[in-house]
């Protein structure tokens, strides 16, 4: 079963990803913008978006899930 999110956030925004499972998960930009190691339970990765665009995110442990953050200028 795959996954897919997509989250709007204004510049300077700081996300931060958290496990909240069991399997260990990744977060991997498309564009080589930021990229997490393997995240086990509760883990936490996060990454500050300093300029507007369309940046999508997989998990390479789990290629079907899937996530965009759009971000828009303040």
């Amino acid at each position: 079963m795959g996954f897919a999110a997509a989250f709007g956030v204004p510049t300077g925004t700081n996300v931060i990803w958290e496990n909240q499972d069991g399997e260990p998960h990744t977060v991997i930009s498309l564009t080589g913008d930021f990229r997490s190691q393997a995240l086990d339970e509760k883990d936490r990765f996060s990454h500050q978006f300093d300029k507007p665009g369309t940046y999508k995110y997989i998990c390479s442990i789990h290629p079907k899930m899937v996530g965009t953050i759009k971000v828009v200028a303040k």
